[in-house]
């Protein structure tokens, strides 16, 4: 299981964003135990789907806003229904990762059982601090893109050239850091199906 636990960064400078948070991601993303407030400014949900969970971890640090923690590895089953009541590995692993990730600059990192922790949060790392620099047109034609719009399309959608269009995904590194992500969810599924058997 993977356990996201997300940390809001300078809180006691500005509102709590937790509520918010909670609503838009148990509403948007697949959970095997939804987002729960834990303490204070801090979230925490479970997860199976190595992609989903990577998604947004990386979106949430990108945005500055949160420090995320992701961690994986075996839980106490069965779970129960409150998310903050759980226990096991994966939710020390996120403990640690989040309290780590508030000293990196892309506000992320990752730990577990198996030496593949180190690597994935560096590629993690990496893609947050991408994903944080990107403009807000870059993210205008990349959504599209991740609709499978051709370049044209979205050209035409966007009212600007092609050329353009190219321009904002090649300066946004968009297809790299998906297959950055990508590449990621690949190994922590192998690594959480390695833990299964």
């Amino acid at each position: 299981m993977i356990v996201l636990t997300i940390d809001q960064r300078r809180s006691r400078q500005g509102e709590d964003k937790v509520e918010a948070l909670i609503n838009q991601a148990n509403n948007t993303v697949t959970h095997v135990r939804p987002f729960q407030r834990t303490a204070g400014d801090e979230v925490q949900a479970v997860f199976d789907d190595a992609m989903e969970a990577i998604h947004l971890a990386v979106m949430m640090a990108a945005s500055g806003e949160w420090s995320v923690g992701l961690g994986y590895g075996e839980v106490e089953l069965p779970l129960p229904k409150e998310t903050r009541a759980g226990r096991g590995p994966a939710f020390v692993f996120a403990r640690e990762a989040v309290e780590r990730a508030k000293n990196t600059n892309a506000h992320l990192s990752v730990a577990g059982p198996t030496e593949e922790a180190s690597r994935l949060e560096a590629e993690l790392q990496l893609t947050a601090c991408i994903v944080s620099k990107r403009r807000a047109t870059a993210w205008e034609a990349g959504t599209l893109a991740d609709q499978g719009l051709t370049q044209q399309q979205i050209a035409t959608r966007l009212g600007i050239t092609q050329q353009a269009v190219s321009s904002r995904l090649s300066a946004a590194l968009w297809f790299e850091a998906n297959r950055m992500m990508e590449e990621a969810t690949k190994s922590l599924s192998k690594q959480l199906r390695k833990l299964g058997e």
